[in-house]
């Protein structure tokens, strides 16, 4: 289907200006639904990295702009553009879009899903502006706080549902792809994009980091693995070393049953075990004037 006509490609331009007029930021995008422009790094090492501070065209959603005179720039450097797209995340609405996917398969329905959901969390979805996809689906189009940098997902809330956020990008009503047009659902042209709902805003976060483990079972495990893993003539040495970092961590006590058991699987006696355990204790646990705390020092 060539759709890469002057119409289409003047129409494009039309409509991105009118979103850029409403203070949303847009782009060009190809047929396919990409940014239309191609990077100015693409054959060097700053192409992963430049947010477009380098002042070229090229960086995808990084070019959205407002400015009508910047949108016609974009647009006069992509003559094949077919549609626009309308950076989220971004003031003065800072758009934040539902995308809900249509399963062909039959297996899931997004729309459904996203209405369990609010029953479920108590939150409404307010009126606001619905884009029509060509594939059967909708974005949702709402606003967020500033400050809250809602990250894209897909799927993460349930299948079929998408996020698009701080970074991502929706195709704009009235953009053309390969597989249609994208309309404004009837009724929701003149609708501002609606705050979106708390609860709904809550969901949309990334779940908080759980910190690294370092407690004292992931180290103790370690410990363990390090004696289990002696050969002849080094077992004794494994376990002293273990030992006494048990004791300098602070579960030494802890561990020494297991330490000696460990010890005894690679060949050492139970008393061997326990004296170099004992002795790893004396060593860590003296106090630093006495000579068996010091380096070198000897047993009295």
């Amino acid at each position: 289907m060539a759709i890469t006509d002057r119409r289409t490609a003047t129409l494009a331009l039309a409509h991105a200006l009118s979103a850029a007029e409403r203070g949303l930021p847009v782009i060009p995008l190809t047929a396919r639904k990409l940014p239309a422009l191609p990077s100015p790094h693409r054959n060097d090492d700053r192409r992963s990295t430049c947010r477009g501070a380098c002042g070229l065209p090229g960086h995808g959603v990084h070019d959205a702009t407002t400015d009508p005179a910047a949108v016609q720039a974009l647009f006069a450097a992509a003559p094949w553009a077919t549609g626009y797209g309308i950076a989220c995340g971004r003031p003065p609405h800072h758009l934040i879009g539902i995308d809900l996917d249509v399963d062909t398969t039959g297996n899931s329905d997004s729309a459904a899903s996203l209405r369990q959901l609010a029953l479920h969390h108590l939150f409404a979805i307010p009126p606001t502006v619905v884009v029509l996809t060509p594939s059967g689906g909708r974005h949702i189009w709402l606003t967020g706080p500033p400050g809250v940098p809602v990250p894209n997902s897909a799927s993460r809330l349930a299948p079929g549902i998408d996020i698009r956020g701080i970074g991502g990008y929706l195709v704009g009503p009235g953009s053309v792809t390969l597989h249609g047009r994208y309309r404004i659902a009837p009724g929701t042209a003149d609708l501002p994009p609606a705050p979106c709902p708390r609860a709904l805003l809550r969901l949309l976060m990334p779940p908080a980091r759980r910190p690294a483990r370092t407690d004292r079972s992931d180290r103790g495990r370690g410990l363990i693995r390090f004696v289990l893993t002696a050969h002849e003539g080094e077992r004794n040495a494994r376990l002293f070393w273990a030992a006494c970092r048990a004791y300098e961590h602070g579960n030494g006590d802890a561990l020494a049953d297991a330490l000696t058991h460990a010890a005894v699987r690679t060949g050492l006696t139970a008393h061997e075990a326990r004296a170099t355990i004992a002795s790893a204790a004396r060593l860590t646990t003296a106090a630093p004037d006495e000579p068996w705390g010091q380096p070198g020092g000897s047993r009295p």
